[in-house]
């Protein structure tokens, strides 16, 4: 059921309101402390934009495959500018911004080193709409809430939702029947009666109910008492490491345990998660199945860095994972496969790539394989699928369809991941994943391998490794032949 839900992602359409940042992102090393003060002197390397606050939330839907519509307004600055060209990039994004000259653009600059944030800075100046833009927000709910399938409301209290706009958004919303989901901000949950669903984290529902929320039972009862209160269908609390909590108005009660298996970064976590339960729920799934998927994208994004997103594919692949036998959760798509890397580079590892088609596994290709898996921790093949092996030796091959020579390389214990590749040569594959080593076998000269000076250009490896004589699949096709 999960895998179909997550496939009918594509045909929802989510109308998203809420409080619109930028986020950006200042990265670079730190090897010296400055001689002016005792602090550490970030040299900058790179630099990045992207849709924070409300608009993480519409960056996360986008990814999950969602047709959405964006309200917010911007302050007449640098920032509300770059907003509204982030929105314009995407075709699955149609984006309203009203821009208030007084407001400054809420701004988020974290500086990163080594993967590691060392500071961040906030630029902003909160305001409340005016009677003027409340009325203009209320008509622009109304032109757009009958063609889209669920409302989110993301409330980072930046003064753009007031007690009387927050009472007739969700208002016009119950008059279409309308689904709404609030990620609610402050102690006061009284503003969001008559939503559908609220999705505080722990703390915030300890601080909106005055009680403890470590245990179960506690964070039923507090869970309760909000429902109550504002009239709610259910609460979903994410609990951080103890997993989430569904409890709803029937006396339905649902406790998951957490799926991450690594926490790197938690920016933005909570804007996947009322994404995921959108789209799901949008998608015609129960609150139950819709946590689940939320609670699946949460183990995901938490292990990335910055206010990442999961994408649709990434959620497909990991409730398949959790179906497979080990070797073959080696087998993963491209986003995957980055993330991965990524995750391996921020632990220290070492990573090797190669590529090729092996069709008929022999001896040479074991030795060629277990020789670039000693290059360095890990080591990642890509993989030509069927069409592209066809486009380079002849319409006879492959002998073995891509799934059967991807399972025999995962079964191999010198390799950690299989990732396939369409293309005639797996330039833009490497290009994603940038590995610290790049390996071929010594048929070829370094001009002649395919991303040898991309990975050069970084300070990567390029290593030709001796072959096996008399060992190819071309020369095994031959003898059979005969």
């Amino acid at each position: 059921m999960d895998t179909q839900l997550i496939n009918k992602f594509s045909a929802t359409r989510i109308l998203c309101i809420g409080d619109a940042m930028l986020d950006r992102f200042v990265r670079g090393s730190i090897s010296r402390i400055s001689p002016e003060a005792p602090i550490p002197v970030l040299h900058i390397k790179e630099e990045e934009t992207a849709l924070g606050g409300a608009g993480n939330v519409v960056r996360n839907l986008e990814a999950l495959g969602c047709t959405v519509t964006f309200i917010s307004i911007v302050g007449k600055d640098q920032s509300g500018s770059r907003i509204q060209e982030l929105l314009n990039a995407s075709p699955k994004i149609k984006s309203h911004l009203m821009v208030d000259e007084k407001r400054e653009t809420t701004t988020k600059t974290r500086f990163i080193a080594s993967n590691q944030q060392v500071l961040r800075t906030d630029a902003e100046r909160a305001l409340a709409l005016n009677q003027t833009q409340e009325i203009e927000l209320l008509k622009l709910f109304k032109d757009h809430i009958q063609n889209h399938d669920l409302v989110i409301l993301s409330d980072y209290a930046k003064g753009f939702f007031s007690p009387q706009g927050l009472a007739a958004l969700i208002q016009e919303a119950r008059t279409y029947e309308k689904p709404v989901l609030v990620d609610p901000k402050g102690h006061d949950y009284s503003r969001y009666k008559g939503a559908t669903l609220l999705t505080p984290n722990r703390q915030e529902l300890s601080h909106a109910t005055l009680r403890s929320t470590q245990t179960h039972n506690e964070v039923v009862e507090a869970a309760q008492k909000i429902i109550t209160m504002c009239d709610l269908k259910a609460l979903i609390t994410t609990r951080g490491p103890k997993g989430m909590s569904l409890v709803e108005a029937s006396g339905t009660v649902e406790h998951l345990p957490t799926t991450a298996l690594e926490i790197f970064d938690v920016s933005g976590a909570g804007d996947t998660v009322i994404a995921t339960l959108g789209a799901a729920f949008a998608a015609g799934g129960s609150l139950s199945e819709a946590m689940h998927l939320a609670n699946v994208a949460a183990g995901l994004v938490v292990a990335k860095v910055g206010t990442a997103v999961v994408h649709q594919d990434e959620l497909l692949t990991a409730l398949h994972h959790q179906e497979l036998e080990s070797h073959e959760k080696k087998i993963v798509g491209w986003q995957a496969a980055q993330d991965i890397t990524q995750k391996w580079k921020r632990r220290g590892h070492r990573v090797v790539f190669t590529n090729g088609c092996f069709d008929l596994l022999h001896p040479g290709h074991v030795s060629l394989l277990a020789a670039a898996r000693k290059a360095g921790d890990r080591l990642i093949v890509g993989l030509n699928t069927d069409i592209s092996v066809s486009r380079y030796k002849g319409p006879a091959r492959p002998i073995q369809p891509e799934v059967a020579r991807a399972l025999v390389l995962a079964s191999l214990a010198s390799v950690d991941l299989v990732v396939l590749f369409g293309q005639d040569f797996p330039l833009e594959l490497i290009e994603a994943l940038k590995p610290d080593v790049l390996v071929k076998g010594a048929d070829y000269t370094i001009d002649k391998v395919s991303g040898a000076s991309f990975v050069q250009s970084y300070g990567g490896e390029v290593l030709l490794i001796d072959l096996v004589k008399g060992q190819s699949t071309t020369g095994i096709v031959s003898r059979i032949g005969k």
